[in-house]
């Protein structure tokens, strides 16, 4: 149980994929125009994330070292292909809306990532988990970036009007400079959020919180090393 929840806090929180390790950026940017999109996208890739990462699992053992990214993206296409199946039979409007970031969910470098660094080398249990973690901190980044974008830009949240009819929206929100705008200010108060708690151990300004033990480019960097030697 500790490992399941150890799991879903480091999805949702120290490794939020969105406002911590800044992956999936492409997907975060560009459906981000309304909240709808926001939580659409990312509860597609959270399914597919799952799928894959127990599939992975599962796999693990047999798949030669050789082909292993090949077969990963063969995975992960094939659940695509059934969640985009899907979408347009029950959800067309957001189908629509999605359009060709919803096969583009094969190439997120979330799902692969997760797959390399976790799923390969974990039990099935934990690598469920593990999906849903990411994918739980994947959607709310991608809905917050999304409410404040349609909220700003619109005067509404899913749909429903909040701000008054004398107000004004600035339609740059809704545009592509407006994703940056705002994915700039909620990694800006998350970072400011963490700040007093991250930098306990360590002297100085930096937000990294100076414990390297748990640090999620520990691994890779390590990896690295021995590729280099």
């Amino acid at each position: 149980m500790k490992g399941i929840l150890e799991r879903l806090y480091n999805g949702i929180v120290k490794e939020n994929p969105t406002f911590v390790l800044m992956l999936g950026m492409c997907p975060t940017l560009a459906v981000t125009t309304s909240a709808k999109n926001g939580i659409g996208m990312g509860l597609a890739t959270m399914v597919v994330l799952i799928m894959s990462n127990l599939m992975i699992s599962l796999l693990r053992k047999i798949i030669p070292d050789a082909v292993r990214v090949p077969v990963y993206i063969t995975i992960i296409a094939s659940f695509v292909t059934v969640i985009e199946m899907i979408m347009h039979a029950y959800v067309k409007d957001l189908y629509d809306s999605l359009g060709i970031y919803i096969p583009l969910i094969v190439v997120n470098c979330i799902i692969l990532g997760r797959a390399e660094s976790y799923a390969n080398k974990n039990k099935p249990v934990l690598s469920i988990f593990d999906g849903v973690g990411i994918g739980i901190g994947f959607t709310i980044g991608l809905t917050l970036i999304g409410m404040v974008r349609e909220l700003l830009g619109n005067g509404t949240v899913f749909n429903l009007q909040i701000m008054p009819k004398s107000y004004e929206p600035i339609a740059i929100f809704i545009m592509a400079p407006g994703a940056f705008f705002v994915l700039a200010m909620l990694c800006a108060v998350q970072n400011k959020l963490k700040l007093k708690g991250a930098n306990r151990h360590v002297k100085g300004d930096g937000g990294c919180g100076g414990d390297c033990s748990t640090c999620p480019m520990k691994e890779i960097e390590e990896k690295e090393a021995k590729n280099n030697v």
